[in-house]
């Protein structure tokens, strides 16, 4: 993959709107904590866009041995994008309101689920009305889709292969740097990170404006960060890593995502835990 099949700018969105296909639009509007993500939907969204709650349409129910946001079933996830409105060959654009953090696991499922035309919006909602661009109140209903979606378009591993992946190539931790450093930990059941995995913030990714950096800078961060070999990443529950694997895709760099990510491993007390101090617990 390249930048340009991993992101669109607000003014090339807008020009694609206007053709005689254009993409379908999801908002995938969420933050860790808030459940107002519809309601901000309702209130003023992109022309056409159609509301993806990610707690129920973009993950299985939590639990402690698949973590807080499992991998929905693919019956699951293909009824929901027939409801979005996707068919067979369309284009799909998603995009949030937090630089696309939200709006990743929707570019990432889809495309782990064959989808080949999915991208995010550089920016998602700021950089669209910063571009003078018009917005739209209410719900959007679309007319049911035909899509056919088929498992195993991106690669995944399991706590096993995080377990492993250091000794191979390059393991990414995603989250804020003080929960890697164990320093704080506000929702997972123990602090510190994946022996062996490298600190690089999904936060990093995003210029001050919220758009993702450029190619150069993007790779001077990775290189930062002593990315060599195969990648994977992690976060809380898999879902910031899913930023983290675009930017990297927007490189040219393929990574895999571990689904449980820390909600999972640290749930699992048989499975050893790091801090920024060097200590290392089972």
């Amino acid at each position: 993959m390249s930048r340009a099949d991993v992101l669109v700018t607000a003014e090339a969105l807008a020009a694609a709107l206007a053709d005689e296909e254009p993409p379908v639009l999801l908002d995938v509007r969420w933050a860790l904590g808030r459940s107002d993500g519809h309601e901000q939907y309702l209130a003023a969204h992109l022309p056409g866009a159609v509301f993806v709650d990610l707690d129920t349409e973009l993950a299985a129910p939590p639990s402690a041995a698949a973590g807080r946001h499992p991998l929905p079933p693919l019956a699951d996830l293909e009824a929901a994008a027939r409801r979005w409105g996707l068919r067979d060959g369309a284009a799909v654009v998603v995009y949030d309101a937090t630089g696309g953090t939200a709006a990743a696991r929707a570019w990432w499922l889809l495309r782990w689920a064959g989808l080949a035309q999915v991208r995010l919006l550089d920016g998602g909602l700021s950089a669209w009305t910063a571009a003078g661009l018009s917005l739209e109140a209410g719900e959007v209903l679309p007319e049911p889709g035909d899509v056919v979606l088929h498992a195993g378009g991106l690669p995944t591993i399991d706590a096993d292969g995080a377990a492993a992946w250091p000794e191979a190539g390059t393991l990414l931790d995603a989250r804020a740097a003080e929960r890697y450093a164990g320093v704080v930990e506000p929702v997972d059941p123990r602090a510190g990170h994946i022996p062996g995995a490298r600190s690089a913030p999904t936060a990093d990714n995003l210029a001050p404006d919220g758009r993702f950096l450029d190619d150069d800078a993007l790779r001077a961060r990775f290189a930062a960060v002593g990315v060599t070999g195969p990648v994977a990443v992690y976060c809380g529950s898999g879902v910031t890593a899913a930023h983290q694997v675009a930017a990297l895709a927007a490189v040219g760099v393929e990574a895999a995502l571990y689904p449980g990510s820390w909600s999972q491993w640290s749930s699992d007390p048989s499975r050893p835990v790091a801090t920024s101090s060097g200590e290392t617990t089972a």
